[in-house]
């Protein structure tokens, strides 16, 4: 008679376990909104080819990778209801390997963020910060439906932009660069909270206040809509305040596009929401890098 069952629990992680940890699906809204910041500062990428792609890395697989990390083990008990398959409630990822993880990479990215100077540190800084700040107690910003998603938003994409910006100009950026990194960042609140949708009933049962909680999917995704939509008008306002009537068309084309995907989406926002996150967010992060070119060379105003 033989034992077909491995009686012995695991003690090492999976290497296919330790990148689902890491999220590289998450990495790409980070990544975009340096680049965006690159473009804006108008400072050619061909310039500093070096700094533009250690940016990028250090934004998407590195402090992004380590936020998924920090994110997973802190919301172990939760995965365990919503995703019992994931790395670690699942065991794939055993004992305290998820803490280590998220520990090690946060020095990483530290390591790397000073490599881009001062700004591109300082900034590292502040994400690694907000990235424990919204995942782990007592703080854990998460269990808000106001303040996560913000942290969040303003983490994947006004940060980011920022940092790019600043790395390549070498400096401050000009007040353009941030009011506009700084409205996408406030829409992507918006984002995060239809991203919530999947965790709904976990969250309910472990505490986790998300909007859609707290507001029930229809008013949460309503409102999610108008987060999304405010600031961008807002940015077409700006750019064409700023002379730049193409670019601030371009955008408002984009938001309609929004708008009638947004449409689709409230008929059942539940079993639509990742449908929307890959047509609306898709206008979203476009009008992004259109009005990352509208800024290229607008200079101070």
């Amino acid at each position: 008679m033989s034992v077909s069952a491995n009686l012995h629990p695991r003690t090492l992680p999976e290497p296919a376990a330790m990148l689902r940890l890491i999220k590289p699906i998450t990495w790409f809204p980070p990544m975009w909104a340096y680049l965006c910041g690159t473009v804006s500062s108008g400072v050619s990428p061909l310039e500093a080819p070096a700094l533009v792609l250690l940016g990028i890395v250090l934004a998407g697989p590195i402090v992004c990778g380590m936020s998924q990390a920090a994110n997973d083990w802190c919301d172990r008990h939760v995965d365990a209801i919503n995703e019992p398959d994931r790395p670690i409630p699942s065991g794939r990822i055993p004992g305290r390997w998820g803490l280590w993880i998220a520990l090690a990479m946060s020095a990483l990215s530290l390591l790397v963020g000073a490599l881009l100077g001062p700004w591109g540190f300082a900034a590292t800084v502040v994400g690694v910060l907000a990235a424990w700040a919204y995942s782990a107690e007592p703080v854990r910003l998460k269990r808000s439906g106001w303040f996560g998603p913000g942290l969040v938003g303003l983490s994947y994409e006004t940060l980011p932009w920022f940092t790019g910006a600043a790395v390549l100009a070498a400096g401050l950026p000009d007040w353009p660069i941030i009011w506009i990194a700084l409205l996408y960042g406030i829409g992507a609140h918006g984002i995060m909270t239809l991203n919530d949708f999947k965790a709904l009933e976990g969250d309910r049962q472990m505490g986790v206040n998300s909007l859609p909680v707290t507001l029930g999917p229809e008013l949460a995704a309503k409102v999610a809509c108008v987060v999304m939509l405010v600031p961008q008008a807002l940015v077409v306002m700006l750019l064409a305040h700023w002379d730049r009537p193409y670019h601030a068309a371009a955008v408002l084309a984009l938001g309609l596009g929004q708008v009638w995907a947004m449409s689709v989406m409230l008929r059942d926002p539940r079993a639509k929401a990742p449908w929307y996150n890959g047509t609306g967010v898709l206008m979203y992060i476009s009008g992004m890098m259109v009005a990352a070119f509208a800024l290229r060379g607008l200079g101070m105003m």
